[in-house]
């Protein structure tokens, strides 16, 4: 095999021992991790990187009608003939707002009717293909992207996304669930996910817009691709180790998974759902009306509203590791940290109308993103808690319902904020979102009670000693699950005190039972000993020989 001079190891021993490494289950999932938080990356960033690119390249291309509006007419002598000239005006591009909306829409629209569908075969057939294919037609969709020359073909490769995101971060969230059972790993590997998730988010503008006036539409879109294909190499190479163990572990059943419509029915994970939609309701409609907003009131350059949101990295990546840490001290009180962040976002929301300048108009905006990030870092491991609580730990619908939620917000926002921003004005746009996520803020605090389940210790009574079987994730002891309803704690308290007394009643019987077998074996045995020792009283006596009995007088003796 050839030899690596700079490192001075051959290739089949590097090969080896990359072998060896991914084997091992915990390199394996850190590199499942990576390769779920790329997929994640890159979703996003395709997301966001069209927003500078897409609507000034449609203009180039002659995709809308256009017309002049306020324009002055100027007639000029030109060879004896009067020439009308047209001075100033606005160019108008008819139907603009409302294509490129539906553009951007159209993503999370048809993320939001392929989600149940992904969430179902996930739970079938596992969590690796659904990925493949997520990031397969990730892949195609972005190469389309960078080929298409019409609003018809960018508007397919858009929903084609679509498709793909709904197979590719159900299955990535669902898998981080599925390997990460004790849930502080589980908290920090969701925690990294979403830091992955911001980054791509608010680094695609910056970077789709420089390589777009540098080298051309077609560069931003042909570097994510080929970023999306190495991750699914790489992913198809690390789960083939997983595959063969499967295959020789065929013969054990899997558990079905609980179907999605059961799980919109629990309380809890609706009440988890709703406050993801309502964290991302702000980011949703302020997207795409700050910009215009930030034209006619701030006169800002265009490349300080095309930063204005990176500024916001930091404090969301902030959010989530303060949450980390706080959600390791303090597990049962996850509600309250969502419920402090949605309150933060109101509280920005309704500072940022009235920002004059681009400096001040950051601090809300992070405030923002930083409550997001508290929201988003506590109720994600809530939803795969509250499965393996209550239901099978089966990630796959869980998880598209949390994808559902961010499509919901996604999909009418670009829509609708355009209009509502016409009819009622930006600053009335910010004040509805405000009051929105405030009215929400009480409803979190119906999760207060998750987290207040214990497990059953082993207890000694009496003589025997009764162990109540441990409920414990799917990870950890398979089949196994706790069908909880929605009691308080006084009556889960009463129910342990009920079930403590019958054991107590169990073991009083079994040993009053026990003590009247002894004593009925003693005395029985008591009973054998002394017929016994009879017999062989009876048996010494026959077996002594006859003595006749003696006179006083002896005929033989002399007197």
């Amino acid at each position: 095999m050839p030899f690596i001079p700079i490192i001075n190891q051959d290739t089949e021993e590097l090969w080896k021992r990359f072998n060896e490494k991914i084997e091992e289950p915990k390199s394996q999932r850190r590199i499942i991790l990576f390769i779920v938080c790329v997929a994640l990356l890159l979703d996003n960033m395709l997301y966001m990187v069209i927003v500078p690119i897409i609507p000034d390249y449609l203009r180039e291309i002659g995709a809308w009608e256009t017309h002049v509006e306020n324009a002055e007419i100027e007639y000029r002598n030109i060879s004896n003939k009067f020439v009308p000239f047209r001075i100033g005006g606005t160019t108008v591009y008819e139907g603009e707002d409302s294509a490129v909306g539906m553009l951007f829409a159209s993503k999370a629209i048809v993320q939001l009717f392929v989600n149940p569908f992904s969430g179902a075969i996930i739970d079938r057939i596992g969590y690796d293909i659904p990925m493949m294919i997520g990031l397969g037609v990730m892949f195609f969709s972005t190469a389309v992207f960078a080929c298409g020359q019409s609003y018809g073909v960018l508007f397919l490769a858009r929903s084609l996304q679509g498709v793909g995101s709904a197979f590719a971060d159900t299955s990535g969230l669902a898998m981080i669930a599925d390997r990460f059972t004790e849930e502080n790993e589980r908290q920090r590997a969701l925690a990294i996910a979403l830091a992955f998730i911001s980054f791509g988010s608010l680094v695609a503008p910056p970077f789709g817009g420089i390589l777009y006036q540098i080298a051309g539409k077609e560069v931003p879109f042909i570097i994510l691709s080929l970023v999306c294909l190495i991750d699914a190499f790489l992913l198809k190479f690390v789960m083939q180790p997983t595959k063969e163990i499967q295959q020789e572990c065929s013969s054990v059943e899997k558990p079905a998974g609980t179907p999605i419509h059961t799980l919109l029915m629990d309380p809890y994970i609706c009440c988890c759902a709703g406050a993801l939609i309502m964290a991302n309701v702000s980011l949703a409609f302020l997207e795409p009306t700050i910009s215009l907003w930030m034209e006619d009131t701030m006169h800002v350059e265009e490349w300080q509203m095309g930063l204005v949101w990176l500024p916001a990295f930091f404090p969301h990546v902030l959010g989530v590791y303060s949450t980390v840490t706080l959600v390791e001290k303090y597990p049962r009180y996850q509600w309250f940290f969502a419920a402090f962040g949605l309150a933060l976002e109101g509280i920005c929301s309704f500072i940022l109308p009235f920002s004059k300048s681009f400096w001040f108009l950051i601090l809300p905006i992070s405030g923002i993103c930083y409550g997001i990030a508290l929201v988003d870092t506590s109720l994600l491991p809530a939803l795969g808690y509250l499965v393996d609580l209550r239901y099978v730990s089966v990630y796959g619908s869980i998880y598209a319902i949390a994808d559902i939620s961010y499509s919901v917000a996604y999909a009418i926002g670009p829509i609708i904020a355009g209009s509502i921003v016409e009819s009622i004005g930006f600053t009335a746009l910010n004040v509805c979102i405000a009051l929105s996520n405030l009215l929400y803020v009480p409803v979190l605090a119906s999760l207060r009670h998750v987290y207040d389940y214990e497990q059953f210790e082993p207890e000694n009574i009496g003589m025997t000693e009764q162990t109540i079987p441990s409920q414990r994730p799917y990870g950890q002891q398979s089949g196994q699950r706790l069908i909880m309803t929605g009691q308080s704690q006084q009556q889960q308290q009463q129910q342990r005190q009920q079930q403590q007394s019958s054991y107590v009643t169990f073991n009083n019987n079994n040993y009053s039972s026990t003590n009247e077998m002894n004593r009925n074996m003693m005395m029985t045995m008591s009973g054998q000993n002394q017929q016994y020792q009879q017999q062989q009283q009876q048996q010494q006596q026959y077996n002594e020989p006859i003595t006749p009995p003696q006179s006083k007088y002896n005929p033989f003796t002399s007197s």
